[in-house]
């Protein structure tokens, strides 16, 4: 429906108002991707933080894995 407005603007000069609508749109909709993103991972962070309090053997040299190169965190889950 928005799809066909826009396109109907369009041919009347209006292409400042469907860039600008177009614009806010885009932004509108990445804003969303990125909370429910940023949900996914806290979810994802907080299970794995009850699975490692739920086990008793727990290696603490896996912690900051994120932050390491390819070669040294494959070498570190070795």
């Amino acid at each position: 429906m928005a799809m066909v407005l826009c396109t109907l603007l369009v041919p009347l000069g209006l292409t400042k108002v469907v860039t600008y609508a177009l614009s806010v749109a885009a932004i509108i909709i990445t804003g969303v991707v990125l909370i429910q993103g940023y949900r996914d991972t806290l979810a994802i962070h907080a299970k794995l933080d009850e699975i490692i309090i739920a086990l008793d053997e727990t290696r603490n040299d896996v912690v900051g894995l994120e932050h390491n190169r390819m070669k040294s965190t494959r070498s570190s889950l070795k």
